[in-house]
């Protein structure tokens, strides 16, 4: 119980120095930022890992799409969700956060596959269900950005939308 409160008192106040330090976003609408931008870049490689192209330009290209994705994905929760992302990624961004919490000592652009796998397992298994909570937003979005993107549906043989015949 100790321990579930003291992660709601770390996130609430992550979430509140970030967003006194980003400033006011646009009302009814959270933008992700360059940081949260950055979190999502070294996050999606760890989450789609095989499934991403392996030019070096495609797969940025892919990562790109799908931090776009996830972009469109948060913009079409509720305003009170698009908050507690937006504190998840504040919290994220925050060095102390990143190297005590998440356990990346790097910068999340500097991270390795491994290093964020290894955090996102900890959190997928973690005993605090917040953080395994934090963990299924992050999972959902990046899965869900990527399958909705049409360019990734050949790699798991889905030829698209049934289309309508017309008579």
């Amino acid at each position: 119980m100790k321990y579930g409160v003291a992660g709601a008192a770390l996130l609430a106040a992550g979430g509140a120095l970030y967003r006194t330090a980003a400033g006011p976003s646009a009302p009814g609408r959270y933008l992700l930022d360059g940081e949260a931008r950055a979190v999502l870049a070294a996050i999606a490689p760890a989450i789609v890992g095989p499934m991403l192209p392996s030019g070096a330009a495609d797969r940025a290209a892919a990562v790109a799409r799908t931090v776009d994705g996830v972009q469109q994905a948060i913009a079409s929760l509720p305003l009170a969700t698009q908050r507690e992302v937006r504190d998840l990624f504040g919290l994220l961004a925050l060095a102390p956060a990143r190297r005590f919490l998440a356990g990346v000592p790097a910068a999340w652009g500097e991270a390795s596959v491994a290093q964020v796998s290894a955090f996102l397992q900890d959190w997928r298994t973690h005993r605090l269900a917040m953080l395994q909570t934090a963990y299924h937003a992050l999972h959902d979005l990046v899965l869900g950005a990527w399958y909705a993107d049409s360019s990734s549906w050949a790699g798991i043989g889905y030829a698209g939308p049934i289309k309508e015949l017309s008579q």
